[in-house]
C-alpha cells in the first residue's frame, strides 16, 4: 500500500433519502475508498430510495426547510459543479465499494433488485453485520 494510504475495514450506513445527508454517506465513503480502505455501503429505511435508479436523481436537499433554502441549497450545488449522487454510486462501484440494499426495506417501499442502480446487492441479514459490521474499524452511519 503506498505511503500515506488508510489500511481500514470501514461501514458505513445510510437511512436518509434526504439528498444531503445520501451525499454525506456518499462523499464519505468514497474519500475513504480513495484512501485506500475497504468500503461497505448499507442502505436501510429511506436509504434505499437513494439506490433506486428512478429515484436517485429526485432527491430534495432539506425537504422540511421553506421551498426557497432548499432550492438555494441545490442551485448551489450545481453551481459548485458537484457530481450527482447517482454518479458518485457509480463511482463507488466502479472504485470497489461493496453497496448492500437492506433486505427488509426493499420489499417495504415495493422495490425489487432490478430497480437499482448498478452494482447494488441486497444484504443478507444472517451474515450481514457479523462479516461487515462487527468487523468494521469504523461504523458511520448518516
Amino acid at each position: 500500500m503506498p505511503e500515506g494510504k488508510v489500511n481500514k475495514n470501514v461501514s458505513v450506513m445510510c437511512f436518509h433519502d434526504e439528498l444531503c445527508q445520501v451525499y454525506n454517506a456518499l462523499m464519505t465513503a468514497l474519500s475513504l475508498l480513495r484512501e485506500g480502505s475497504k468500503v461497505t455501503i448499507f442502505f436501510g429505511s429511506r436509504g434505499v430510495n437513494a439506490l433506486h435508479k428512478d429515484k436517485v436523481n429526485d432527491l430534495k436537499c432539506m425537504p422540511d426547510q421553506p421551498k426557497e433554502v432548499s432550492d438555494a441549497v441545490m442551485r448551489r450545488m450545481e453551481e459548485m459543479n458537484l457530481p450527482t449522487a447517482e454518479e458518485m454510486l457509480f463511482m463507488l462501484y466502479k472504485e470497489g465499494a461493496r453497496m448492500f440494499a437492506c433486505p427488509l426495506n426493499v420489499p417495504l417501499f415495493g422495490m425489487t433488485k432490478d430497480d437499482f442502480v448498478e452494482g447494488v446487492e441486497i444484504a443478507n441479514p444472517a451474515t450481514y453485520y457479523k462479516e461487515v459490521v462487527i468487523k468494521a474499524d469504523m461504523n458511520l452511519t448518516f
